[in-house]
Formats: structure tokens, sequence, C-alpha cells
């Protein structure tokens, strides 16, 4: 039974886990090989036309490799915002359902990507203000991907039971100060550092200017680093 056809109930969905962040994911994201990213977008794009092009002849099977496509990276940029695996869970089930009832509008202005984290983003931060400062973090819910954080690299040179314990701190702190960011500050850390989104596809994603990007990932970096410096003094 096809995603399209009979949307199943958040709890028997099993989302794709979340894809390995960039090598330099924080604080500063890597810089991809262009010539060869362009032509995989290319050839990426082209095929995501044709299967829009069948979901909206009512090809179920087409939107269903949509979801199975981009399900990954959308799990991650949810859950880095969330920080909430049942949150997730629940957002990602209205963010396919909402792409299904609206792709027959999908014109094509953008890339199905942009359109898809577009969605994501925007469902995300509402549910965020609904929900306001309340959210639930414990120790076996805690984002990895802070691995890849300077501090936290150097910090793992030399393995002790003591720094180990460190370590999980830090881990933990990491995870607070991202949710202490306001819900759209915390977007663009998601998709920059985390994701190794490009400042321009964050931009279109958001609808906002490139320059407005870059502010906000500066006051958002500034806060993170005033909150390890607190943890370290």
């Amino acid at each position: 039974m096809s995603f399209a056809s009979a949307l199943p109930s958040p709890d028997s969905v099993l989302w794709p886990a979340a894809p390995a962040p960039a090598e330099s994911a924080f604080p500063s994201a890597t810089k991809p090989d262009t010539k060869r990213r362009t032509m995989q977008d290319d050839q990426s794009r082209k095929y995501d036309d044709e299967l829009i092009t069948r979901t909206q002849a009512g090809d179920a099977a087409a939107f269903d490799e949509l979801v199975v496509k981009y399900s990954p990276r959308l799990y991650g940029l949810v859950y880095n915002m969330t920080s909430n695996h049942e949150d997730t869970n629940d957002l990602m089930q209205d963010i396919w359902s909402k792409a299904y009832r609206s792709i027959n509008g999908f014109r094509g202005k953008s890339s199905f990507y942009t359109w898809i984290h577009s969605i994501g983003v925007n469902m995300t931060i509402n549910f965020l203000k609904k929900r306001g400062r309340r959210y639930t973090l414990s120790l076996d819910d805690i984002d990895t991907n802070v691995q890849n954080d300077k501090e936290f690299i150097e910090l793992t040179a030399a393995s002790t039971p003591v720094r180990e314990a460190d370590l999980g701190e830090l881990q933990k702190r990491l995870n607070e100060a991202m949710q202490k960011l306001s819900n759209d500050h915390r977007a663009v850390v998601t998709m920059f550092d985390i994701q190794g989104m490009p400042h321009a596809e964050i931009a279109k994603i958001l609808g906002i200017s490139e320059g407005t990007v870059r502010s906000r990932l500066f006051y958002a970096h500034r806060q993170l680093q005033n909150f390890l410096t607190e943890f370290h003094s």
C-alpha cells in the first residue's frame, strides 16, 4: 500500500534515519565540488520533475519514490529543530500529507528539494511556536551531529573516564544551546552547519536574502560560542 493512496498513522511510520553530517558541519559547512554537484542536481531535478508529473497524473507510486528519496534529509532537518523523535515523526507525517495534497499546484518554479524543505521548515517553525519553550531532552535522545563540532573533536583527542563524562555533558549543553536559539536562528544553523546547505539554497527555502541568512548564522554562532565558553569557564 502506498503512502499516497493510504497515509499510515504516525506511530506506524518508520522514517529513514537522518544522514551523516558533513565533515566540518560545525561551525562551518564543507565546500562541495561545484561542477559535479551541479551535474548531479540537474539529473536529480529532471527525475524529480518526471515523478511529480506522474504523481499529478494519479501515479501514487511516483510520490512514494519522492518520499523515500527526501525523507532522510528532511527527517534530519526536522529532528535537529525539535530535538524530539516523537514530535519529528508526527511532523514528518503532516509534512508529507500536506505535500501530497498540494502537489497539483507545484509548477516547477523551484526544485522539489527546495519546495519540500520549505514546507518542512515552515511547518516545524509553526509547531515550535505553538510548543513554546517546552522540549524534552534525554541522554538517549542527544543529537550526535554535534560530534563534528571543532571544540568537541579537540576534547576527544584523548579519552579518559572523566573526559568522557565531560563530552556527554558538552553534547547535552550544545543541544540545550540549540533549543535556546530562536526558531528562525535554529533553522539556519540546522540547514547550514548540520546539513551542509549553501547560503543560496537556505535563502530559497526560507524566502529571505542570502545576506539575512549570513546575519542569522553570525548571530546564532555567537550565541552558541558564548554558551560553550560558559561551559569551559
